[in-house]
């Protein structure tokens, strides 16, 4: 595509210097005109995902540790941060990264656990909520005040509770870090880019760009190739936009992440503790390359966008997304008709992107979760399923802009307004029952849990080396004898936990109070 001449047959080009204002004097600056209020049914639908998003925060108090976390704490006690980062470096997946989050939040112990999904739930919010101004700036659009935050705390919902594991998703620390906030995180390194405006804010763009690669290509491979797909498919875009300054700062900020993603990879790579990994799992550059492998990834990857395809609640996403679409408005020249140039071929373009990086994430991963990928392992689809949440609502602003402009001054747009709002409120209704039930298994756990806390402490504080544990576990996760007392892991760390040298299975429920 080339630079479109000054003028045309019916527009001839501005005389030199017509437009020139005298020395001395500024050029007239066009106030802009002021955003339009929130829409009173906005506010109210705005209650329903941000009273869900609330709820989840207070149900958050309940978390205890459990599964990886039993490991974690005792390495974070006795050997500090360090510690924490020789073990994922030396001995478990080489995520350094990683190894900082789970210490900023075990560092805390049971109350960093506790506070953890409050915290993360509130950043991943604000990333959105920042994310869809910045975005639409771009695009010379704007919309009324609020309209941003019922996006984000709807797509925030949507994200946490649709899956098929609300709590490895949202509550459990050790998975949230790396499938959860990882995602997240690299969305939020576009929005400098997005709003950088003057030579100091391009460069920070840059800045931020090679720190965040460098941070999430060593705190989550799964994110890691979700954006570094997404990098790729800018860069290819980009070869259709039309030549300038803007076209070159966006291809060398998205060089700068890439490179800076790659090089995080290579860290983990070659780091000793994924060298242990690999080989524990057999997943050598060969074998996961191989054409059973390839296949085994394709079938489970077509059965796990079968569930997610099928879980009706992730509409939400894109029916506040119409309701974006049907909200815009013009904010200078950019923002007349239809989103700003072609959006179809983006369009078409992030889809494609979200349908490789799903794929590549499940090939990564199975070999690990070869067996219960559909279970167990079901948290590893947030790093792409954040991509699908964020494509859904583009989507639905898509089609919703289209509807506003084509059929402007028609009752399409009305029907088309109420129809998505009651598909939000209904989405929050619908996501608001699991949550319940999780609420109360996952406080059943509690009680249980700080029972035996107690008991445990005080008999290992009187002299005892070898106690009996009754398991207790919630959200398919893993607790010293699991699986009836077949599965042992992990034991050895719960007994170093409570300065114990062993422990061992019992079903016998424990005396004392229930708190």
């Amino acid at each position: 595509m080339t630079a479109e001449p000054p003028g045309t047959a019916d527009t001839p080009p501005a005389a030199e210097g017509a437009n020139r204002p005298p020395d001395g004097a500024r050029p007239p600056t066009t106030p802009k005109p002021p955003r339009p209020r929130m829409p009173v049914w906005a506010a109210v639908l705005t209650v329903f995902p941000s009273a869900l998003l609330a709820a989840s925060f207070w149900i958050g108090r309940l978390v205890r540790p459990g599964g990886d976390d039993w490991c974690f704490l005792p390495v974070l006690r006795d050997e500090g941060v360090s510690g924490m980062i020789g073990k994922f470096y030396l001995d478990d997946n080489g995520r350094i990264a990683n190894a900082l989050m789970v210490a900023l939040y075990g560092a805390g112990g049971v109350a960093g656990h506790q506070w953890y999904a409050v915290v993360s739930g509130l950043l991943i919010l604000a990333v959105l909520w920042a994310l869809v101004p910045a975005a639409l700036s771009r695009t010379g659009r704007t919309v009324p005040r609020g309209v941003p935050l019922l996006v984000a705390s709807m797509a925030a919902a949507v994200f946490f509770f649709a899956t098929p594991n609300t709590y490895k998703t949202f509550y459990w620390p050790a998975s949230s870090v790396s499938h959860t906030v990882a995602p997240a995180l690299a969305a939020a390194a576009v929005i400098p880019l997005l709003r950088a405006r003057s030579r100091r804010g391009r460069i920070l763009a840059l800045c931020v760009a090679a720190l965040a690669g460098l941070f999430i290509g060593t705190l989550s491979e799964g994110t890691s190739i979700v954006s570094g797909i997404l990098l790729c498919t800018a860069l290819l875009l980009s070869l259709r936009a039309r030549p300038g300054p803007a076209r070159s700062r966006t291809r060398l900020w998205c060089g700068v992440a890439l490179a800076a993603l790659l090089a995080g990879l290579v860290i983990i790579y070659t780091s000793p503790g994924s060298r242990h990994r690999r080989d524990r799992f057999g997943t050598g550059a060969t074998s996961v390359l191989d054409t059973g492998s390839l296949a085994d990834a394709l079938r489970t990857y077509r059965d796990i966008l079968g569930t997610v395809l099928t879980t009706w609640t992730y509409l939400g996403a894109l029916a506040v997304g119409v309701l974006l679409g049907l909200l815009l408005r013009g904010n200078g020249p950019s923002g007349d008709g239809p989103l700003r140039g072609r959006p179809m071929v983006p369009a078409l373009a992030a889809v494609a992107a979200f349908l490789v990086s799903g794929y590549l994430c499940t090939l990564v991963t199975l070999p690990a979760f070869e067996r219960n990928m559909m279970t167990y392992g079901t948290r590893t689809w947030n790093d792409y399923l954040f991509l699908f949440v964020l494509l859904l609502a583009a989507l639905g602003a898509l089609l919703g802009d289209a509807l506003r402009t084509r059929a402007r001054g028609t009752a399409a747009v009305p029907l088309a307004t109420g129809a998505a709002a009651v598909l939000c409120a209904a989405v929050c209704v619908g996501l608001a029952v699991p949550l319940a039930g999780l609420a109360h298994d996952m406080d059943v756990r509690a009680r249980h849990w700080d029972r035996q806390d107690r008991w445990l402490r005080e008999k290992a504080a009187a002299g005892a080396e070898v106690l009996p544990y009754v398991p207790a576990s919630v959200g398919q996760m893993r607790d010293p004898f699991g699986d009836h007392g077949r599965s042992a892991w992990p034991a050895i760390c719960t007994a170093r936990y409570y300065h114990l040298q062993r422990i061992t299975y019992s079903t016998r429920p424990l005396p004392g109070p229930a708190r």
